[in-house]
């Protein structure tokens, strides 16, 4: 039996700038953290004894011969991806429902990919994990979704992440000292609208729009080198709560679906109620919303907003995790190529490079074995 946990994120400054077009013409940076709240990934080898070869475990139960009879998207094509041949037993669970704009159906492709890998007795890198899901959500089921989800997901903590037109994709730790990410941490408030939406439909119309969106983008990128010269300095950490209020309103020009009246009126009476600055998470719509509230409002704002769900969240600071090893035999598995020999040195599949903290390219994925 092995489990996975996996954290989910909440980004705070350059979501969207990490879409494949907008990156690969220009520039991309997010600043992202994840977050103590977790997606658990558990699988076995199912023993031969059933009337079926395996069985899904999620929202539904799947009974099933092969692979091709799965009908979840990300678990068939995972175990098509690893060449996964026997029966297996896998169950999903997690602390945060789905579709709610904090990332989980990336830690999920992490998670799983991360269990199917130590079930065959491999440990792959932080970097091939993320890489991996991003070639399954991207390459194999076709989502609409950017690189920040899995990378925040597999690497955990708080990083800057930048994105290259030859398609580096860069993790970088936020170094700040202990109190001043206690404070930025008192300043976040996590809510749930109590609307779920599907992110991949969504996404699909503001990238749609993308090219016609060079500005408002552009400000939210320089928003991240802002956000984080602020963070580092002895600036008031209340100046991060202006921001993200400038941020909200350049994301929610991008599309006419990111927000709605009921939205608008949620996030105004936050800032009414001593809200200085926030968000909708992911690609909009509903979901989770992260508000930056000074401690001594924070009971003013929540009284305002008490049809909500209030989350108290910590930073999670190892990304996707083994929390359960205990290993089987197990024959018929083919461990795939490593994914950057089929695109060329350093690079994945889908053209993602690997770029380290001091900026050189390198040609494998040993050094994220250092964000372990």
């Amino acid at each position: 039996m092995i489990i996975s946990r996996t954290p989910v994120r909440v980004s705070l400054f350059g979501g969207g700038t990490d879409y494949p077009i907008w990156f690969h013409e220009n520039i991309g940076s997010v600043l992202s953290m994840a977050i103590d709240k977790y997606v658990y990934i558990s699988c076995r080898y199912l023993p031969p004894f059933f009337d079926y070869r395996s069985r899904i475990v999620y929202s539904k139960i799947e009974l099933v011969n092969g692979p091709d009879d799965i009908e979840h998207p990300a678990v068939r094509e995972g175990l098509k991806y690893l060449n996964v041949q026997d029966g297996v037993a896998i169950q999903h669970e997690s602390d945060i429902p789905a579709r709610t704009g904090v990332g989980s159906s990336s830690s999920f492709a992490v998670g799983l990919l991360h269990a199917l890998y130590t079930l065959r007795g491999h440990q792959p890198t932080k970097m091939r994990l993320a890489l991996d899901a991003i070639h399954l959500e991207q390459d194999l089921l076709h989502e609409n979704v950017g690189v920040q989800d899995q990378l925040a997901a597999a690497f955990g903590g708080f990083n800057r992440m930048n994105f290259y037109p030859d398609g580096t994709l860069e993790v970088l730790p936020v170094i700040l000292p202990a109190a001043r990410l206690r404070e930025l941490l008192d300043h976040l408030v996590l809510v749930f609208t109590g609307f779920q939406r599907n992110a991949s439909e969504i996404a699909a119309r503001q990238i749609a729009t993308t090219p016609s969106r060079t500005t408002e983008l552009t400000a939210m990128r320089d928003l991240v080198d802002e956000a984080q010269r602020s963070l580092c300095s002895d600036e008031p950490i209340d100046r991060i709560g202006s921001l993200l209020d400038e941020a909200w309103h350049l994301k929610r020009s991008l599309s006419d679906s990111i927000s709605n009246p009921t939205i608008d009126g949620l996030y105004e009476a936050a800032r009414d109620a001593g809200a200085l600055g926030g968000k909708l998470l992911g690609a909009g719509g509903g979901g989770f919303a992260l508000l930056f509230v000074p401690p001594s409002r924070r009971k003013r704002v929540l009284e305002r907003l008490s049809g909500l769900t209030y989350v108290p969240f910590r930073l999670d600071r190892g990304g996707s995790q083994i929390v359960h090893y205990l290993p089987e035999e197990y024959t018929n598995f083919e461990y795939p190529e490593p994914a950057v020999a089929l695109a060329g040195p350093g690079q994945h599949r889908n053209g993602h490079a690997l770029r380290n903290g001091n900026g050189k390219k390198r040609e494998s994925m040993a050094f994220a074995e250092a964000h372990r």
